[in-house]
């Protein structure tokens, strides 16, 4: 399949009626955008594996997949994150607009379809899409490792960086991820608190910022170091507790109690204990000199 031109808006029309798809396809050619086609669900889960459209316009009622179903499943691409998805559907009645909504929709028009409306809907959707998309990435660019999730756990948006991450082990890591922050959660966590996530292929901890609206918790995501061989040799050196030494090497690295709280997933009071005994059994009075006895080992190490 030859890419579509990057200067034009991609539709993927996904309809198992030949007239409609030839009706809509001429009216969005028409408004110069590139038209995709698909006649049924699976089809248009093939398409989506090499091509990302900017919209779809999706029939609510096919054979063997319906619309629904074609929807959460293309939403559970990461690349089509952003990507409004619009069914259109001879029925209006209220059942079939929230399952539309529900599986990952933003928008419904009736059969049968007038083409000003919908190409008028489209503008709307895109435009909104387009901002999303672009705050995202620029959240990214500054470092601002985002997401939201509902009360489920489920992620509700997330910046590309923190997609990628979340999103690049197995299904089953996926749905502990959901599961262990729909647990976390429900036991509203303080803002600064964290959570480790040590199941992911590189581990990370996620942090608590605030909760939106009283639905929507904002996290960022924090990627977690383990040096073992530099706090086991602090370990050994100064006779620390595992999480002793793992405290002093942060301490050491010029972090502070509320940095080092959130890489270890515990309150910067539990660090500053473990750090009252570090400065016992290393002889020192405050975290300079433990900083810098460390370092010492570790130099000679």
């Amino acid at each position: 399949m030859n890419a579509p031109d990057p200067k034009r808006t991609v539709v993927m029309v996904v309809d198992d009626a030949i007239d409609s798809i030839r009706m809509i396809s001429d009216a969005l050619e028409g408004a110069g955008m590139t038209v995709l086609v698909a006649l049924e669900g699976n089809q248009a889960l093939t398409i989506s594996q090499n091509i990302t459209p900017d919209i779809v316009l999706m029939d609510a009622i096919m054979p063997n997949m319906d619309g629904f179903e074609t929807c959460r499943q293309l939403k559970q691409n990461p690349e089509f994150l952003d990507t409004p998805i619009i069914f259109m559907t001879g029925l209006s009645d209220t059942e079939h607009v929230v399952m539309g909504l529900n599986s990952g929709g933003v928008d419904y028009v009736t059969k049968p379809i007038n083409t000003t409306e919908v190409l008028a809907r489209m503008q709307v959707h895109l435009t909104n899409a387009r901002m999303a998309r672009s705050a995202r990435q620029a959240l990214d660019t500054a470092g601002q490792n985002l997401f939201a999730v509902g009360r489920d756990g489920d992620i509700l948006w997330a910046t590309p960086q923190v997609h990628q991450r979340l999103t690049a082990g197995e299904t089953s890591h996926q749905n502990e991820l959901g599961q262990r922050l729909k647990t976390w959660l429900g036991h509203s966590p303080e803002n600064g608190h964290s959570l480790t996530l040590d199941f992911l292929p590189e581990p990370h901890s996620v942090e608590f910022l605030t909760l939106v609206d009283n639905r929507e918790y904002l996290l960022r995501l924090h990627e977690v170091q383990q040096p073992t061989a530099a706090t086991a040799a602090l370990r050994e050196k100064f006779s620390l507790t595992g999480r002793e030494s793992d405290v002093l090497l942060w301490i050491a690295n010029g972090k502070t109690n509320r940095e080092i709280g959130q890489i270890l997933d515990m309150s910067p009071r539990t660090v500053n204990k473990h750090l009252e005994q570090v400065f016992r059994k290393l002889g020192v009075e405050n975290r300079t000199s433990a900083a810098a006895a460390a370092i010492r080992c570790l130099a000679r190490g």
